[in-house]
């Protein structure tokens, strides 16, 4: 591939820029794009490769555990324990490929979300606007870009229109760099100074832009220096060094007991060689070295789920706070509304002065030439259009949507009156200003459109278009406006403003302000139905214990309307406004906050103090946003949530979380999965340690008072490796309890509750128990190598029967509280398998030292298993008896 990173494009005229890259102001064809895509590859920056199998397994064999592991087996093998060192070679090969395929398992999860969080561009195929995939791009193509937009790939401006781009991430400075497309420049002028290219990576601050594709890839600007994102460190979480800081402690502990073992066995003058193999194989068993890969897996997994439910996790530790969420700010628009705009009623003229709006329909069929003025503003101050990729959908804003389907309504063809009428001149719409104009040549004038907020138009409007032409507006004028739109609001319509006015000339780019002494043409109402399953959403949030708050740029009527449909306003919360909130310091907005449902009529800036507000009143924050404004507040959050269909890139790039299908909805489903994913990390550690801790306590009780040792080395290890792993894995998928959300936010701070802390202790003291009272059980009526088969037996077979006690720590294992798990039968019936080799396998059997058992003695092992599943429901009944009184 050409090098056109080193090519002068900011020095060549736009037709010699065409012609170079063999591409015309018409696009690229489908099959030319394809072509090119598989020649040059795809538009994206090398990473990091992934881990090899070799790689991984050679990390399996290195680790200093499995070399002890290694190193005992080898002892043991020059001390003639063929048997013995054959098992544990055997063991230590299982344990490397299912560590392997856990790493594998968590790497293809990691991938898969990368992948699922590409960016999207919007480009000329076919002659027609389309959305494809970033990665897509390729050199020629012409791109569309907008207030908000991540450059996609080196671009050489075609058209501009008072475009200023963020570059900071290549030039270093801090303010946008205004871009001109018609500039040609000295084919020396440096990287900042070239304001007819954009580049990879910086973001789109205002205006609006046409290019053509000149470089993707890691031939663009960005990367030539994209060896510092090779990089790039493993994906970690604070749940992951929390669980490997619990590694460490259990690590240190462990030790210690085994070393305590072997010193208390040597004094007793045991043989050396089995008291250190079995001092080795607690120390494997204590240390939780699969716990972080495990908790990982089990985020990875809860992360897909959330994908195919629309809720995009960018950021795995997003998982876990996910869990933790008390407040959800949301805006109003596509979230918890169906994002549908439909313009539904007119008033020009007298509608005003009768205090009425004329539903558009009979408008339309009746009163065409009366409302022209407003449908030719509506449909040409309109920087959206119909996607031709989606029947019915529109690229751009929802609002502007509303405004071409509304023309339509009137037989105007929103693309043939833009072909009519060119657009000239434009000031974008923003936040502050909450207006857009543009300018068109109508009828041998120019004439300036504006659109906006009507309370923030009118003070620029001295004149009024009435059925008699224009006059000077007076007072009572402005005040039937203001009322019939604030009726219109309180009937939860949004209400556009719409202004003409005729110019001498075009403006220049720093050219005069159009928007001045403009002439009122009228209003349009416009309505966002809400969902209809966000109340039921809402409601569930609030028994969960979290609480919804509206934050949006509507009227106070209008969003109170929709606040209270949806139940997320409740008698006795405030409703603050913009102006209110403006007049509040950070202490009264603090307090506020707690007590708010609604806020209205904000700008995106505001969203930052509400959420710093809430932070210090201690909530655990969640927050939407779709725009540039919003990324400050959206990084603030605890949570930050962009919008999928309707927010801009840098929104995205900000957020934690993406919601694929803008919904309400999907933000209180993840707040669920991430809810299950926390609990479920929960339940395999408390299955896990419960384990360790007997083995630790069963050993340690017989080295203490001197009575032969109950279970041998590989009886341990057999038990971690064919007993829990398996279930663990199938803990870690278990379905979301139907109470997880009727509980309060949990807390990952507190990741060893106290009554895990003690269930744990008390579960682990009762195993221990159950294995020794088996080991004395078989060794009365059948010597001691019975006594270490029901030892062993009871050991497994109640690893086992106890991962169905641990789906719930309120509800009998008889109850399906959370639904089937076929997992967990899954993991039961292989690990049932893979003891019934050992214990019936005559070779097997030797091998592990085991011996056939009488059906008195099978019958006591099963009753020694079924007593810790029993024990365990006691304390459940205990625990309800008590919360039932």
């Amino acid at each position: 591939m050409d090098n056109h990173r080193q090519m002068p494009w900011h020095s060549m005229q736009i037709e010699e820029v065409y012609r170079t890259l063999g591409t015309s102001v018409e696009g690229l064809s489908d099959a030319e794009a394809a072509e090119r895509l598989r020649k040059n590859g795809r538009n994206e920056l090398r990473r990091k490769p992934p881990k090899t199998i070799s790689q991984m397994l050679r990390e399996q064999v290195t680790d200093p555990m499995v070399l002890i592991l290694i190193g005992a087996a080898a002892f043991s093998a020059v001390l003639g324990e063929w048997t013995e060192a054959a098992v544990i070679f055997t063991i230590v090969i299982i344990n490397a490929v299912i560590g392997i395929v856990q790493e594998k398992k968590a790497q293809s999860s990691l991938e898969a979300l990368r992948n699922m969080s590409a960016l999207t561009a919007r480009a000329l195929r076919q002659k027609e606007e389309s959305i494809i995939p970033a990665a897509e791009l390729v050199e020629g193509d012409v791109v569309y870009l907008s207030d908000g937009d991540m450059v996609p790939a080196d671009i050489r401006l075609t058209e501009s229109a008072n475009l200023k781009v963020q570059e900071a991430s290549l030039t270093g400075e801090s303010l946008p760099s205004e871009k001109e497309a018609d500039a040609v420049l000295p084919g020396e002028t440096v990287l900042g100074d070239r304001r007819n290219m954009l580049y990879r990576s910086s973001i789109v601050t205002y205006g609006r832009a046409v290019g053509v594709v000149a470089a993707t890839g890691m031939q663009t600007e960005v990367g030539g220096i994209a060896g510092m994102l090779e990089s790039e460190d493993e994906l970690d979480t604070p749940l992951k060094r929390k669980l490997n800081a619990v590694g460490r402690t259990l690590t240190a502990a462990g030790l210690i007991v085994c070393v305590l073992i072997f010193v208390l066995g040597a004094l007793y003058e045991r043989p050396i060689i089995p008291q250190f193999l079995v001092a080795i194989s607690l120390a494997i068993s204590i240390i939780p070295e699969g716990l972080p890969a495990t908790a990982t897996i089990v985020m990875a997994l809860g992360v897909q789920r959330m994908a195919k439910q629309n809720a995009l996790i960018r950021k795995l530790p997003a998982v876990e706070t996910l869990g933790e969420a008390t407040v959800i700010c949301s805006d109003k628009t596509g979230t918890l509304t169906l994002n549908k705009m439909t313009v539904t009623h007119a008033a020009a003229n007298g509608d005003f002065e009768a205090g009425r709006a004329i539903p558009v329909g009979e408008a339309a069929r009746q009163h065409p030439d009366v409302y022209r003025e407003i449908v030719y503003a509506a449909a040409l101050c309109n920087d959206a259009s119909l996607d031709p990729d989606e029947s019915g959908g529109i690229i751009g804003d929802p609002t502007e949507g509303a405004l071409i389907y509304m023309a339509q309504e009137f037989g105007i063809d929103h693309e043939s009156l833009e072909d009519t009428y060119p657009r000239l001149f434009e000031q974008p719409f923003d936040s502050e200003r909450k207006r857009m104009t543009t300018v068109h040549r109508i009828d041998g004038s120019y004439v300036a459109y504006t659109k906006g907020a009507v309370d923030e138009m009118l003070p620029l409007c001295s004149h009024i278009l009435t059925a008699q032409g224009v006059r000077p507006m007076t007072e009572d004028d402005r005040a039937n406006i203001l009322a019939l739109c604030r009726k219109m609001s309180e009937d939860a319509l949004r209400v556009l403003g719409f202004a003409l006015r005729t110019i001498r000339d075009i403006p220049d780019k720093d050219g005069e302000n159009v928007e001045a002494d403009m002439t009122f043409a009228g209003a349009l109402g416009m309505i966002d139905p809400p969902r209809q399953e966000v109340a039921d959403s809402v409601r569930i949030c609030r028994k969960a214990g979290i609480r919804t708050v509206m934050i949006t740029g509507d009227h106070k009527v209008t969003a109170l309307a929709i606040a209270k449909e949806l139940g997320i306003y409740k008698e006795g919360d405030m409703v603050i406004s913009g102006e209110e909130l403006d007049a509040m310091d950070d202490e009264a907005l603090m307090a506020s906050a707690g007590s708010a449902a609604v806020f209205a009529r904000v700008s995106p800036a505001d969203k930052l103090r509400i959420i710093k507000a809430l932070k210090r009143a201690g909530e655990i924050v969640a927050m939407t946003g779709d725009g540039v404004n919003d990324s400050p507040a959206l990084k603030a959050a605890d949570i930050g949530v962009a919008m999928g269909k309707t927010g801009t890139d840098v929104a995205r790039e900000a957020s934690d979380m993406i919601l694929l299908d803008d919904s309400f909805t999907t933000i209180a489903f993840a707040i669920k999965e991430g809810r299950r994913v926390y609990r479920n990390i929960q339940k395999v550690i408390q299955f896990l340690l419960v384990g360790n801790i007997a083995e630790i306590l069963t050993l340690f009780a017989a080295t203490v008072f001197n009575f032969d040792a109950p279970l041998l080395a590989v009886h341990i290890l057999w038990v971690n490796l064919a007993t829990a792993t398996l279930p663990a894995l199938a803990l870690g998928v278990d379905p979301a309890s139907r109470n997880i959300m009727k509980h309060q936010p949990v807390k990952s701070g507190t990741l060893f509750e106290k009554d895990l802390v003690r269930r744990v202790i008390v579960q682990g003291i009762f195993v221990a128990a159950m294995t020794t009272a088996a080991y004395w059980t078989g060794a009365a009526t059948g010597g001691h190598a019975a006594g270490q088969t029901m030892a062993f037996c009871t050991l497994a077979f109640s690893q086992m029967l106890r991962s169905f006690n641990e789906r719930s720590n309120t509800e009998p294992v008889w109850v399906r509280a959370e639904g089937a798990n076929p997992w967990l039968l899954a993991a039961f019936a292989v690990s049932a398998a893979l003891m019934a080799c050992i214990l019936f396998l005559p070779a097997l059997r030797e091998a592990f030292r085991l011996v056939p058992l009488s059906g008195i003695q099978w019958a006591a092992a099963a009753g020694f298993s079924v007593m810790t599943v029993v024990q365990a429901e006691l304390e459940k009944w205990i625990k309800r008896l008590k919360r039932s009184r």
